[in-house]
């Protein structure tokens, strides 16, 4: 991974064999960050991804073991119990043009990731959502 900053934003490049959380969480612990938006994409080999069901209250995940082209990578950098809190969706394709996303677990880089990790005043905290009785972490603004 290498990054510059740029006023409130950091310009990311992730290399090949890197995890993409991984390496995002790194960051963001270095540089001190606890607020920020996410926006990415580039070239993944591995894919952990999937959906959250509010029913049963458990991520419902898949893992993806090929080259696939990554669309759209979109997020945001929080703090939950005094440490970074990610949530970021991510959507891919695979080569045959074949298109499908989720809540990214982790992904693991096959060519390169570019990332804009944009900085944000303030901080925004998480909590277990008890108004709706999801079970999910949601914004905490308190």
């Amino acid at each position: 991974m290498e990054y510059r900053q740029y006023q409130n934003v950091y310009v990311v490049r992730l290399d090949r064999g890197e995890l993409v959380v991984d390496k995002l969480q790194e960051l963001v612990q270095k540089e001190h960050i606890s607020l920020a938006k996410i926006e990415g994409l580039g070239a993944a080999d591995f894919l952990k991804a999937g959906l959250y069901d509010v029913e049963t209250r458990e991520f419902k995940c898949k893992e993806f073991h090929e080259p696939l082209e990554i669309l759209s990578l979109i997020g945001n950098v929080t703090v939950m119990d005094g440490k970074p809190y990610f949530h970021i969706h991510i959507a891919v394709s695979d080569e045959q043009q074949r298109a499908w996303g989720g809540h990214l677990k982790e992904a693991r880089i096959g060519g390169t990731g570019e990332i804009f990790l944009t900085v944000l005043d303030g901080t925004v905290g998480r909590m277990q959502d008890r108004i709706g009785n999801t079970g999910l972490n949601i914004f905490s603004f308190s």
